[in-house]
C-alpha cells in the first residue's frame, strides 16, 4: 500500500451515509459476506451501485474476495488488514471483537459456516422488515464470547438483538444467543453446547480467596453484568436431511431433560431449535421452532408438533 488506510478512506469520502461506509462496516461486523447477502443486507434495490462500491473498495485494497465453488461464481468479501484498520473506532462497531481474515486460505476455510450464520441473520432481517419489527445489520453480534471458570469460554455464533411488536401494540426488546449447526459434527457434540450455556447461566463470580459461592446467596450471577435477563437460546440447523434434523433436535431435548444444570436453565430460559430453510421460507416469527423443554415430539410428521414463533418459546 502506498498510502495509509485513513488516507484511502478519506479519498473515498467514506462518511457514515455512503454505501462504501456501510459496506466496510458490514464486513467488519460479520467478517465475511457474499455479494448476494450484501445486496439483501444493505441495498435490496440496485445491484449496480453495490458492484461499483465493491470494485472501488477492492482497488483501494480495503477489501478482498474469494470466488465460491459453484456455477454462479459468487464472490465472498472480507476486510483486508488495511480495511480493518480503517474501521477502527466506528461507533456502530464499538465493542466488536476484531478477528481480521489473514488471507484467502483462511477465507476459504471459514466461508461455509460464516455465510450460513449471515443467512440466519438475514432471515431475521427480512422478517423484521415485513413485520415492522426492529432488527438491522448492526443488531447481530457474531462470535459473542464470555469467559467461564477455569479458563473455559463460551462463544456463541451470534447474539441477536430484536425489537418486536406485540399484539397489543407494545414494543418488546429481546435478545437471543444463536448457535448455527451445519451438521459437521455429531448430534451429541451439538447437544453438549447446552451445558456451556447452563454453566454460564449459573456462574457466580467469587471474591479473592473464596473457593465456593455456597455462602454467598445474594451474589449476582455473572451474566447480569451484560444482560437484564438471560438471552433466549436458539439452535438453527442446516446442511442435512430431515432425519438428521430430527435426531439432532431429539438429542437437544434429551440433554435439556436429563442434565441437571441444563434443566435448571430451561425452567427459566426459552430454548428452541429450527431449520434454516424454514426460517427463510416462513420467517423466524412463524411457527417453525421446536421447544427444547417439554415432551419430545415426532418432529418429521408435524402431527404432534407444538411449534411456535421464537418470540413465543
Amino acid at each position: 500500500m502506498t498510502s495509509s488506510a485513513s488516507e484511502q478512506t478519506a479519498r473515498l469520502r467514506v462518511s457514515r451515509d455512503t454505501l462504501a461506509h456501510r459496506t466496510l462496516a458490514a464486513l467488519a461486523q460479520h467478517r465475511m459476506v457474499d455479494t448476494r447477502q450484501l445486496q439483501v443486507m444493505l441495498l435490496p434495490g440496485s445491484r449496480q451501485r453495490l458492484s461499483v462500491a465493491l470494485t472501488t473498495l477492492r482497488k483501494e485494497r480495503l477489501v478482498e474476495c474469494i470466488t465460491l465453488p459453484g456455477a454462479n461464481r459468487l464472490r465472498a468479501w472480507y476486510l483486508t488488514r488495511g480495511g480493518a484498520r480503517a474501521t477502527e473506532g466506528w461507533p456502530e462497531l464499538r465493542d466488536r471483537p476484531r478477528h481480521p481474515i489473514t488471507g484467502k486460505t483462511v477465507a476459504s476455510l471459514i466461508a461455509a459456516h460464516t455465510r450460513t450464520v449471515v443467512d440466519t441473520h438475514l432471515a431475521f432481517v427480512k422478517d423484521a422488515r415485513a413485520r415492522g419489527d426492529g432488527h438491522g445489520p448492526w443488531d447481530w453480534s457474531p462470535e459473542t464470547t464470555h469467559y467461564l471458570a477455569e479458563g473455559d469460554l463460551l462463544k456463541a455464533d451470534a447474539l441477536l438483538h430484536y425489537e418486536a411488536a406485540s399484539l397489543n401494540g407494545a414494543r418488546v426488546q429481546l435478545q437471543a444467543f444463536v448457535e448455527v449447526d451445519r451438521a459437521t459434527g455429531s448430534s451429541g457434540k451439538l447437544a453438549s453446547k447446552l451445558i456451556k450455556y447452563a454453566r454460564f447461566y449459573t456462574h457466580t463470580p467469587l471474591p479473592p480467596g473464596r473457593r465456593s459461592a455456597a455462602h454467598q446467596p445474594t451474589a449476582a450471577p455473572t451474566w447480569q453484568r451484560w444482560y437484564p435477563v438471560f438471552p433466549r437460546l436458539l439452535f438453527v440447523l442446516s446442511n442435512a436431511r430431515a432425519a438428521s434434523y430430527q435426531h439432532r433436535i431429539e438429542d437437544l431435548q434429551a440433554m435439556t431433560a436429563e442434565h441437571p444444570l441444563v434443566a435448571r436453565m430451561a425452567s427459566r430460559v426459552p430454548l428452541g431449535a429450527a431449520v434454516l430453510s424454514d426460517l427463510e421460507e416462513y420467517g423466524p416469527r412463524a411457527s417453525v421452532w421446536t421447544r427444547l423443554a417439554g415432551p419430545p415430539e415426532r418432529w418429521r410428521t408435524h402431527e404432534s408438533a407444538d411449534r411456535c414463533a421464537w418470540t413465543d418459546l
